[in-house]
């Protein structure tokens, strides 16, 4: 049955109507078009789908609309902030840490809620955390690079 729902989705209120148990992913992509969250496995196993829920890393294909209303979510098209990338999103960039791409919106978020958490993380820190999250083209050396380089541990 649909719900009236509230979503703050970087920074601005959204109502959309839909069933409380549908995966926020959908919701994303399809209502709001914001892209930038990406399918993956649609099982949480992967971290394609991942965006900030009041500022925890989560799965968007596996979180509820429901569990997210009322919450900040947080998009990789609004982790950018005046015109200037996120340390992380630059660190990426600086580091040559995507191939395809198809990941990076997940890994970026991923890594941007490690950094809030602890700041300056060891590379086991960093491997861990990002263990939830797939590159199929391999460049996780350039991932971890990139999340030090974030971090302010690897200029």
């Amino acid at each position: 049955m649909n719900q009236r729902l509230q979503l703050n989705v970087n920074g601005a209120r959204h109502t959309v109507e839909t069933d409380p148990a549908r995966p926020l992913l959908w919701v994303l992509r399809n209502e709001l078009d914001l892209l930038g969250t990406h399918y993956g496995c649609g099982e949480g196993m992967c971290g394609a789908c991942t965006v900030l829920l009041d500022g925890h890393a989560v799965k968007s294909c596996v979180t509820t609309v429901g569990e997210a209303a009322g919450k900040s979510i947080v998009t990789i098209e609004g982790l950018a902030k005046g015109g200037k990338l996120h340390a992380v999103q630059q660190a990426f960039l600086d580091e040559d840490a995507m191939q395809c791409g198809y990941c990076t919106p997940g890994m970026i978020l991923t890594a941007a809620a490690l950094l809030q958490e602890h700041p300056h993380p060891t590379r086991e820190q960093i491997v861990a955390a990002m263990n939830g999250n797939v590159c199929r083209c391999g460049t996780y050396g350039r991932i971890i690079k990139a999340v030090e380089r974030a971090a302010g541990s690897r200029t």
